[in-house]
């Protein structure tokens, strides 16, 4: 994954944006990285695999719960989180 400070982000904001459509990048101030660009397909990717997950556990265990976007987005939004 490519690397970049928080300053050279700032001031080529527009090849960072081309660079993504290939792979991730991360952002660093002093040293320390502190995010992480990527691509809005990759993006929907991610969003879509933990969605996909999140069914598949729930299938697994057992449990009846009650199926609403709200929760399925969180759960989805905390597995991308991590």
């Amino acid at each position: 994954m490519k690397v970049i400070s928080a300053t050279e982000a700032k001031n080529s904001f527009g090849e960072l944006l081309m660079s993504v459509q290939s792979e991730p990048v991360s952002i660093t101030r002093n040293g320390k990285e502190q995010g992480v660009l990527l691509s809005s397909r990759e993006y929907a990717a991610l969003k879509r695999q933990a969605l996909a997950s999140a069914v598949q556990e729930g299938r697994k265990s057992g449990r009846a719960g009650t199926l609403d976007i709200e929760s399925i987005k969180n759960e989805a939004k905390e597995r991308v989180d991590n």
